[in-house]
This record gives structure tokens, C-alpha cells and sequence, in this order.
């Protein structure tokens, strides 16, 4: 199944670089080489600094056959993201797209995703705790009123912690929580190529919020424009396998429902 949309990308990567046409049209470039006809731009919070709403505008007007959506991704870093909600309130009008994503659990210094030293984290630590707590902060995430979908929703999954109970029981309030505001999640391919190997959210998350009327995206969660679009076809294989027959775009905040 061909997919024509990546809505999790990081331009900037994990440094600051100032958005320039020279920065980002390798982006555009990849997208359309890889048949992307939609994607979105979402660095991470504490590097909004970097991003410049004019140079989108004039990548636009240079590639009008790739809808380019300016976008974010907010995290709960204690450091940095309280003033990154601050800048996308003061932005919202100009953002087509802002994920909501959770990295850090007790820690403010260490991302638990971190690979492979966040993995310490979970070390003695009762797993299905972990969840809960882990969730709840998607939850609160998600009752920020600041995001459009949620990216890698078991990212707590990552270093291959498995819970003892039924993962469904643990994150259904969560997706509740979701549903009930309109908000879609991320298929991500991103999970293949950590030590899970495994697409977030598993096939049992994925039955839960087909149940719960959740809708998706898709997305690479690319940190390099050579990894746009990546594993999309055993993506699109998935998508298949669950007869998923629509995914999101998102233009001004306003969701749209795209067949496949």
C-alpha cells in the first residue's frame, strides 16, 4: 500500500540549526523522491528558536506540489518545555500541527528513551508501574489542549520492557482520554529500528484505538532527511493487515480524514 504523508520529522536533529531553504529543501527533496506528497515539520521543543514560519512560507511557494505543514513537537521536559508551551500559545495561528510526546518519567536530566542509558531507569522498578505512570503522562499531555496527535504512544516499550497485565487495560483510560478530545496518534515506524523493533503502538494498542474511534498518522519520526518515509511499506503492510482505510492531515490545526 503506498502512503503518501509523514507527520513526525526533526530537521534540526538534536542541535539548533536556524531554519533555512537550504536546511530543509533536502527534505522536500526526499519527499518527493519517496513518493510524499504531505509532510510536517516537527522539531523538538526545546529547539523552537530555530524554526522560522517565513522560510516555510518561501519553501512553499518554491515546492507547490508538497503540502510542507509547519509543525512541533512538545514534550514534558521539566527544563525546557514549559516555555515552549508558552511559544506554541503564542504561535498556535501559524502552526499547521503540534504532537504531544512524553520522554521523561522521574528524571528530569535523562530521557528514559535515551538507548542505551535509559534504560537504567527501569532498573528494580515493578513494569507495569512503569505504564501507569507512564501513561498518565500522556494523559496529561493530552489535557494540555496544546497537541493534534500523540507521537510513539508506548514509547515506554522501547528497551523491551513488557508489562505483566494487558497493555489494553493499562492505556485504556488514556485513549479515552484521547478520543474523547478528537485527537489522533502516530503509526511509527521509528520502533523498527530501536531495540524493541517493534512498531509503536503494538498490534494490541493499535485494535484498542480502532475500537475507541481513534484515527492515525503516519510517521518516520525521522532525524535525517534520508530517513523520511522509512519502512513505509512494511508500514503500509500493516496498515493493510488491519484495514485501516484512512489516515490524517492536519492544515491549520483542522484535521482532515485521507483515504488510502
Amino acid at each position: 500500500m503506498p502512503l503518501f504523508s509523514d507527520y513526525h520529522t526533526h530537521p534540526q536533529g538534536h542541535r539548533l540549526q536556524p531554519y533555512t531553504i537550504a536546511l530543509l529543501q533536502p527534505w522536500v527533496d526526499s519527499a518527493r523522491a519517496r513518493g510524499l506528497g504531505d509532510i510536517a515539520f516537527t522539531d523538538h521543543d526545546r529547539y523552537h528558536d530555530g524554526i522560522d514560519f517565513d522560510v516555510i512560507d518561501r519553501l512553499r511557494e518554491a515546492n507547490p506540489d508538497i503540502h510542507i505543514r509547519a509543525g512541533i513537537e512538545l514534550d514534558n521536559d521539566p527544563v525546557h518545555s514549559p516555555a515552549s508551551r508558552r511559544w506554541i500559545e503564542q504561535h498556535w495561528d501559524r502552526l499547521d500541527f503540534v504532537l504531544g510526546s512524553v520522554h521523561f518519567l522521574d528524571r528530569a536530566d535523562q530521557m528514559f528513551d535515551s538507548v542505551p542509558a535509559g534504560a537504567e531507569q527501569f532498573a528494580g522498578r515493578e513494569i507495569d508501574r512503569v505504564y501507569e505512570d507512564y501513561f498518565r503522562r500522556v494523559r496529561d499531555m493530552t489535557a494540555s489542549g496544546l497537541v493534534d496527535c500523540l507521537a510513539h504512544i508506548d514509547l515506554i516499550k522501547i528497551h523491551g520492557h513488557r508489562p505483566t497485565s494487558d497493555v489494553r487495560a493499562l492505556a485504556s483510560g488514556t485513549f479515552d482520554f484521547i478520543a474523547a478530545r478528537g485527537l489522533a496518534i502516530e503509526l511509527s515506524t521509528a520502533g523498527w529500528r530501536k531495540p524493541v523493533d517493534e512498531l509503536y503502538p503494538s498490534d494490541s494498542l493499535i485494535e484498542l484505538a480502532i475500537a475507541k474511534g481513534i484515527p492515525f498518522t503516519t510517521a518516520s519520526d525521522a532525524h535525517s532527511h534520508v530517513q523520511l518515509g522509512e519502512n513505509y511499506e512494511r508500514l503500509g503492510n500493516t496498515i493493510t493487515r488491519f484495514e485501516i482505510g484512512h489516515v490524517c492531515t492536519f492544515e491549520r490545526h483542522q484535521k482532515q480524514s485521507r483515504l488510502l
